[in-house]
């Protein structure tokens, strides 16, 4: 397990509008369900790129910005560069989406200028975790993989903001030639690197792993970069044989991370199977599910599969894996700074004692056969499919969120 220290964690009172306004975007989402025509869903169509970018930006991107600005000075033994800017990019990145959204949806203009404001609000991130990586005199894997994923977080954005450029008819360029290039550097470059890298961090800590080796990570970190790289260069010069190689080593890089997080269980001393463990369970095995699918759009081309791949990735995979940290991470950053300096002094609670079991179990298993329900739905066809697990993802998701305020509460 890596040893990490908090002496250079930044206050919870900063980390805290990340979540909580990702969580209220997880819960917009869900909601939004309900507003999708099913039979008509498809990549090119505004309304599924519109909920795409809500999920990703609103939901994924800003819990991960949150958490960054938690992780990487502790991970990295670095007080941050400049701590304040994390209070310039959450607004700026909230408006932005919406900015997005509405601008998908209805004025390409809007669009164009809301894109801008993300653009910066990433670069913000990127600039100010660059300029606290500055000063690391070794770099781990770990460190480079914040750099790996901060560069294609950069380029991938860039080429956002040229296609929302596009779209508002201030630039011209190949958007179908972008796409690809823009949705592989974000997912597969930094929201995938990032996951591989610093789960190899939380989980070890939060089950108390011990003894494994660092090799896989290694292995993983640097086949999906080359992937990453290989179906961006696919995308410019429209070879693509180059972007199968790209994914043939993007499903090698994962499974070997898989490997990985099965080594890091074997070596766990904490052997409960707590609703952290089974929020892990239920997000692998989606994104088992997920490449599966991936798999067989590669081959037959029909896009319903291609619509299944995302749907059980981003909000199977990336969901899960989110919202069970969650119910490590803001009990842990609550405890440490409201109750730690009690110790001693007077009872505190038990970090267990900070999260209402009964309902984030609830949460879990909702949101689990709503998923389901959801990607049957998908493949069918069927409108009442849809409507019964966007009602239990919506309650899944104010569940969450109510769990989010509970915990980050208690006293």
């Amino acid at each position: 397990m890596t040893s990490i220290t908090r002496d250079f964690a930044p206050p919870f009172k900063l980390i805290a509008p990340y979540f909580i306004i990702g969580t209220i975007f997880y819960v917009l989402c869900h909601f939004s369900l309900f507003g999708i025509d099913i039979t008509q869903s498809s990549f090119q169509e505004m309304h599924i790129i519109a909920w795409i970018h809500l999920f990703l930006l609103g939901f994924v991107m800003m819990i991960i910005f949150g958490a960054m600005a938690q992780l990487i000075p502790v991970v990295l033994e670095r007080g941050h560069f400049s701590v304040d800017f994390y209070y310039i990019i959450y607004p700026l990145l909230t408006v932005g989406i919406l900015m997005m959204v509405y601008g998908f949806l209805y004025s390409t203009v809007v669009l164009s200028f809301g894109g801008a404001m993300v653009l910066i609000a990433m670069f913000i991130f990127s600039l100010e975790t660059f300029l606290t990586l500055k000063d690391v005199e070794k770099f781990d894997i770990v460190s480079v993989s914040v750099v790996l994923s901060n560069i294609f977080l950069s380029v991938g954005v860039i080429i956002g903001l040229v296609m929302a450029l596009t779209f508002a008819g201030f630039i011209v360029s190949d958007i179908t030639t972008l796409l690809k290039a823009h949705v592989y550097l974000i997912v597969g470059g930094y929201i995938m690197i990032t996951i591989m890298s610093f789960s190899y961090i939380l989980i070890p800590m939060f089950g108390l792993s011990h003894g494994f080796s660092k090799i896989p990570l290694h292995v993983a970190i640097w086949m999906q970069s080359f992937a990453v790289s290989i179906v961006f260069l696919s995308s410019l010069v429209d070879i693509e044989f180059l972007s199968k190689i790209g994914y043939f080593f993007s499903f090698l890089s994962v499974f070997i991370y898989f490997y990985l997080i099965y080594t890091i269980d074997k070596t766990r001393a904490r052997k409960q199977n707590d609703m952290y463990i089974i929020s892990l369970f239920i997000g692998f095995v989606f994104f088992v599910l997920s490449a599966l699918f991936g798999g067989l759009y590669i081959f037959l081309g029909d896009e319903r599969y291609a619509l299944l791949c995302g749907w059980l990735l981003f909000v199977g995979f990336f969901g899960f894996l989110i919202s069970g940290h969650l119910y490590k991470i803001v009990p842990f950053l609550v405890w440490y700074e409201r109750f730690a300096p009690l110790v001693g002094k007077q009872k505190v609670p038990m970090l267990g004692d900070m999260v209402p079991e009964k309902s984030a179990n609830l949460q879990i298993y909702l949101s689990a056969i709503g998923i389901v329900l959801y990607s049957l739905a998908i493949y069918f066809q069927y409108n009442y499919l849809q409507f019964a697990a966007a009602s239990l993802l919506g309650v899944g998701s104010l569940i969450l969120f109510y769990n989010l305020i509970y915990m980050i509460r208690f006293r």
